[in-house]
């Protein structure tokens, strides 16, 4: 929504907008979703999606939190299993498939003995907010890599 990309309500849960990126010969047009739920509902509305614009499950990224990845790192990968992460397992149960790609969203985990499902849902800190647009961008950027170069030049980027 930064980048001036319009986005409309979608009756599948979602707000979504057309966009294109790359250039020249790499320059593709997609489909991105916001979806409106929480994460561990998601399956749903992706599958609705997908669904909807006829797009099987190998061309679907999903952009998520990651408990086992230090604040700000990124990691990219395709396929596997949803590691406990409960809207993966929504998303693998509405896609009836877990062959998709993941932009893993590093946000660590908690100290001490809180809780995962209430460290997830938690505000980010004031420094941690100071840190979020640059991070952000930066899993644009991982996306957008991964769509115009492939999922190797991607993991060889950001998988540090």
């Amino acid at each position: 929504k930064k980048a001036g990309v319009k986005f409309s309500s979608h009756k599948s849960r979602a707000d979504i907008a057309e966009i294109s990126i790359g250039v020249g010969a790499q320059r593709v047009s997609l489909i991105a979703a916001a979806l409106r739920c929480y994460m561990n509902e998601s399956g749903g509305p992706t599958s609705s999606l997908a669904n909807f614009f006829k797009v099987s499950s190998d061309h679907i990224i999903i952009a998520h939190d990651e408990l086992d990845i230090p604040f700000q790192a990124i990691r990219i990968k395709y396929g596997g299993g949803d590691n406990g992460h409960n809207g993966l397992k929504s998303v693998t149960s509405g896609l009836s498939s877990s062959d998709y790609y993941r932009i893993r969203l590093g946000i660590g985990r908690p100290i001490g003995e809180q809780d995962p499902a209430d460290f997830v849902l938690k505000a980010f800190s004031a420094a941690e907010r100071k840190d979020l647009d640059l991070f952000l961008q930066r899993g644009i950027d991982a996306i957008e890599l991964l769509i115009t170069q492939g999922i190797e030049k991607a993991q060889n980027s950001f998988n540090k």
